[in-house]
Formats: structure tokens, C-alpha cells, sequence
């Protein structure tokens, strides 16, 4: 497919915003009020996770150096607006639904810009942006389903065994690559912007605002996994207590 093909960001904004109404209004058409438009927006982000890992792995391989000054090419341009598409569409899914979740709707807005900035403001950088993204979506498609069993595990048995089963292994995928490939990548990102390499090219305010949204998004993300970690201990010492008291 010729990248002139692909659809621009109204194309890409449609689509999203035609695949959270179906999953709203169709697929997840029986399920409760409560957890119908986290369900909605679980069923968008399979269609923006995985691919946008993969297109963002593709784009930046042909990256020309040095990568993180390089300016975007068309490709990692559409890239860019496949996200920058699904993220606006998810932050009017948190305002309509959840407008007092203030931590997704800022970290939402913060993604936007660093989105927004890369792709139409210095058109420079793509690669380190990107490479973020995949190292981001990577565990989409197993988060994204881990999500969905959890809002049913209280009503259904499968749900429930599918929630249990994924767990661990999606804490340890999650953990692995927030907690060690991200920091690595950060780094790599920081040394170089920090170093005035980029400033030619990539003014020191956004690679600055950049590197300050991105530290605060992966030390949030290594917090809640964290902190998944340990209500699994704790629900685990919690049964084996139950267990202990019934013998």
C-alpha cells in the first residue's frame, strides 16, 4: 500500500469514533451501564494498540541517523495521526464518561501534545516518539483483554478464569518492558536532547516537555504496576489465611 493511500487523521478519527459506538451500542449492548464505555473503550484500543506497535516498530527501523534529530517521514507522519486519532477520541470518551478521572484526561492531554508537537510543529524526532509508542502498546492487546475479564469476573465464571490466568503473566509482560526497555529508551532519549544535540533542529522547550511527559507517564505506569502486585499478594495471603481457617 502506497503511504498517499492510507487515510489522513479525519479518516483515522472516524473510524475510532464509528468503532466506540459500535462497541457501545452493539457488542457491548448487553452489558451493564456501568461498564459499558470502559468496555467500549477496551474494544477501540485493540484496533490502535497492536497495530500502532507494529507500525511504530516498522516506521522507526528505517529511521536515517542520527535518529532522534531525523526528520519524519511520511510514514512515521501517519503514524503519528493513527495515535493522535485515537487518543483525541479516547479523551472525549473520558470527559462524556469519566470527567472527574483527572489523571487519564491529563495524561491523555500531555500524549497529545507530545503527539501534536512531533508531528506538526518541529516534524522532527519521530523516532524517539515512536519508539515510545511501541515500547507503549506492546502490551495493549494483553492489557486490553486483561481489562475486559476484569470488569466481568464478578458475573461470570470464564471471565473470571481469563482475569486469574492473565494476571501475573501481563503483570511480569507490563513490568518488564515500563520498568526496564522504557527507562532504557528514556535515557538514551534524554542524554541526547539533553545534550543540545537536537536544539538545531528541535527547539530545548519541547525535547524538555517531551522528556518531562514521558518520565511522569512511565513512573505512573511502574506505580500501578506496582501496585497491582501487591493486591495480588495481598489477595493471595487473603486466601491462603481462608484456607488456614477452615482447617
Amino acid at each position: 500500500m502506497e503511504i498517499s493511500s492510507i487515510p489522513p487523521f479525519p479518516a483515522f478519527a472516524s473510524g475510532f469514533a464509528l468503532l466506540y459506538l459500535l462497541a457501545y451500542f452493539a457488542v457491548f449492548r448487553s452489558w451493564s451501564p456501568k461498564h459499558r464505555p470502559e468496555a467500549s473503550s477496551c474494544f477501540m484500543s485493540l484496533f490502535h494498540g497492536t497495530p500502532a506497535a507494529l507500525m511504530a516498530a516498522s516506521a522507526t527501523s528505517t529511521t536515517a541517523s542520527p535518529r532522534f534529530a531525523a526528520p519524519n517521514t511520511p510514514f512515521e507522519a501517519t503514524v503519528l495521526e493513527f495515535s493522535i486519532a485515537y487518543f483525541l477520541v479516547d479523551l472525549l470518551h473520558y470527559v462524556a464518561f469519566f470527567p472527574g478521572d483527572y489523571l487519564f484526561i491529563a495524561h491523555h492531554l500531555a500524549t497529545l501534545f507530545v503527539f501534536v508537537t512531533c508531528r506538526y510543529v518541529v516534524q522532527h524526532g519521530a523516532y524517539a516518539i515512536l519508539g515510545l509508542l511501541a515500547l507503549a502498546e506492546v502490551t495493549s492487546l494483553c492489557q486490553n483483554v486483561w481489562t475486559l475479564a476484569g470488569l466481568r469476573r464478578f458475573d461470570s465464571a470464564l471471565a473470571k478464569r481469563v482475569y486469574d490466568y492473565l494476571s501475573g503473566p501481563f503483570y511480569a509482560f507490563y513490568t518488564i518492558v515500563r520498568g526496564f526497555f522504557g527507562p532504557v529508551f528514556v535515557y538514551k532519549m534524554g542524554v541526547f536532547y539533553m545534550g543540545g544535540e537536537a536544539d538545531r533542529v528541535i527547539p530545548m522547550w519541547v525535547s524538555v516537555s517531551w522528556m518531562v511527559v514521558v518520565v511522569v507517564a512511565i513512573s505512573v505506569s511502574v506505580l500501578w504496576v506496582f501496585n497491582l502486585w501487591v493486591e495480588m499478594y495481598l489477595e493471595k495471603v487473603g486466601r491462603a489465611d481462608e484456607k488456614k481457617k477452615e482447617n
